[in-house]
């Protein structure tokens, strides 16, 4: 999976389209990844046995490594991720630019 922890991405397919954000977790085995600010779901939560009050909490869902694409730090925009071998180490590179990751 070539989109990781902290990667500034931009959300390309559902309700949440068009909308930008940090990924918060990467679940490489699911093909998923966790957006700050995208797919947020609210659950329920019952009161605890000491008498705390119930709340409803909203938690980020996973969404599809495919429906999201990272942005590039230089345009700004959706690129592609490409790997390039520089002093002996595997890089991330953006296709658009050609830039580093």
């Amino acid at each position: 999976m070539k989109i990781q922890k902290n990667d500034n991405v931009i959300v390309l397919s559902g309700k949440d389209k068009g909308k930008t954000g940090k990924v918060l977790k990467a679940l490489p085995k699911e093909g998923k990844v966790i957006v700050e600010g995208v797919r947020i779901a609210k659950k329920h939560q019952k009161k605890t046995a000491q008498g705390g009050a119930g709340q409803i909490i909203e938690k980020a869902m996973p969404v599809d490594v495919s429906n999201v694409a990272l942005i590039d730090p230089k345009t700004k925009k959706a690129t592609r991720i490409g790997y390039k071998v520089e002093g002996g180490k595997k890089v991330r590179i953006a296709k658009a630019s050609g830039q580093t990751l």
